[in-house]
């Protein structure tokens, strides 16, 4: 497991075409953090949500990925081939409520048709991650989407979720994360969960 503290431009650029099997990436794209929902004091100074990525992100990650799956893939349509692959994570909570989605769109690359994925995080969320996503719904993408022995790329770590998931399944994960608040965070939270599995291993 390979995660850096750096853009992922960067990281990107050190790899040759094709070389991670599948790339699982959330990108940045506007959220409302001051709706139902709590501001985690760690977002508060964050300013990461007020844009997307540009078409050169979306090239390299074409370039360095045989297939890909973007959370949040209606965000980026412009950047994308049109096709009936998206997954959707159903979050299960029609009765909260807050003003959160309900469910959350993934463009994917990978073969198959529209499938649905159904999984709360009520009151599973992190103190200090505005939108984390669940550890299960990347061992759910990992399970079905990827194959023993493909390398894993994250350009986006953020709370860490898919490195734990990668830990749990033994995928290699390549990942990176430009803001070192939350680098620092999840890098905290995935040795605490690996060290939770060695004492009860």
């Amino acid at each position: 497991m390979k995660i850096t503290n750096e853009c992922n431009m960067d990281l990107m650029s050190r790899y040759e075409d094709n070389y991670f099997d599948l790339a699982i990436v959330d990108p940045p794209f506007p959220v409302n953090t001051n709706g139902g929902g709590k501001c985690r004091t760690l977002m508060r100074s964050k300013d990461w949500d007020n844009s997307i990525p540009q078409k050169e992100y979306f090239l390299e990650l074409k370039r360095v990925s045989k297939n890909y799956i973007i959370c949040g893939g209606n965000f980026f349509t412009q950047y994308l081939e049109p096709n009936n692959k998206w997954i959707i994570w159903h979050k299960n909570h029609a009765g909260d409520k807050t003003n959160f989605s309900e469910a959350e769109l993934f463009y994917s690359t990978c073969k198959g048709n529209t499938r649905v994925f159904k999984y709360s995080i009520i009151g599973k969320s992190l103190e200090w991650h505005a939108c984390p996503k669940p550890v299960k719904l990347y061992e759910w993408l990992l399970i079905n989407y990827a194959k023993e022995g493909d390398k894993i790329l994250d350009t986006h770590l953020g709370s860490g979720s898919i490195a734990i998931a990668c830990h749990n399944l033994g995928y290699d994960l390549t990942a990176c994360e430009l803001d070192r608040d939350y680098y620092n965070a999840a890098m905290k939270r995935i040795e605490q969960h690996k060290n939770q599995i060695r004492l009860f291993s």
